[in-house]
C-alpha cells in the first residue's frame, strides 16, 4: 500500500504550468493531450481504473490522473517508487483502446518529453519518436526540470527499462 497524503492531490507547479500550455492537435501533427488543472479525485481515479480494468476490486490509490488525449486515454503519475515524492514518480499512460505504458521516469523527464514534441499517447503508441521541439514547452521545461534535457526517445527507453513490468502488472489487474 502506498503512503499518501492530501498534498498528493495538489498539482505540482510544473504540472500547473503544463495545464496552462497550449496543445494544438488540430492538424494531426501536434501533441494529442489535454492537461487538467487539478488531479482527478480519489473516487474518480478508482472509478476510472475499475472501468479500464473491468476489475471491481482495484483502487486508484497508486495514480494521480492529470490529463487525457482526445479519445479519452489518461495520463497519470504512478506511485512506482514507494516512499519517494510525487515529482520523482513515473508518468504513465493508459489509452482508451487498451494501450498502456510508462512515458517518463519522473515529472521532470516528462517535461522534456513534451518539449521534444511527444505526448503521453504518442510515447506509448509509437516506437519512433521524432524530435519536434516545441518552444513554449521547452521554456516550461527549462524553468521546472531538474533532470538534463534529453531526446524523448531516450527518456522513454530509460523509463521502460526501469519499469519493465508496468504493463504486465496492469494486464494482471484486468478481468
Amino acid at each position: 500500500m502506498n503512503e499518501m497524503t492530501g498534498e498528493d492531490r495538489c498539482l505540482p507547479p510544473a504540472l500547473a504550468d503544463v495545464a496552462r500550455a497550449e496543445f494544438d492537435y488540430a492538424d494531426g501533427d501536434g501533441i494529442d493531450f489535454d492537461p487538467y488543472d487539478v488531479f482527478y479525485s480519489a473516487e474518480e481515479t478508482t472509478g476510472w481504473l475499475r472501468q479500464w480494468t473491468g476489475n471491481p476490486d482495484v483502487d486508484g490509490d497508486a495514480y494521480r490522473v492529470f490529463g487525457q488525449n482526445g479519445a479519452g486515454g489518461l495520463a497519470a503519475v504512478w506511485y512506482g517508487r514507494p516512499g519517494r515524492p510525487l515529482t520523482e514518480q513515473p508518468v504513465v499512460f493508459m489509452g482508451s483502446e487498451g494501450e498502456c505504458g510508462v512515458v517518463a521516469g519522473n515529472l521532470s523527464d516528462f517535461l522534456w518529453v513534451l518539449a521534444d514534441g511527444t505526448g503521453p499517447l504518442e510515447s506509448v503508441l509509437y516506437e519512433e519518436h521524432e524530435a519536434r521541439p516545441n518552444l513554449e514547452l521547452t521554456e516550461l521545461a527549462e524553468r521546472h526540470a531538474t533532470t538534463p534535457r534529453r531526446p524523448a526517445r531516450d527518456i522513454i527507453t530509460e523509463a521502460r527499462a526501469e519499469f519493465p513490468t508496468f504493463t504486465d502488472g496492469i494486464d494482471e489487474l484486468c478481468r
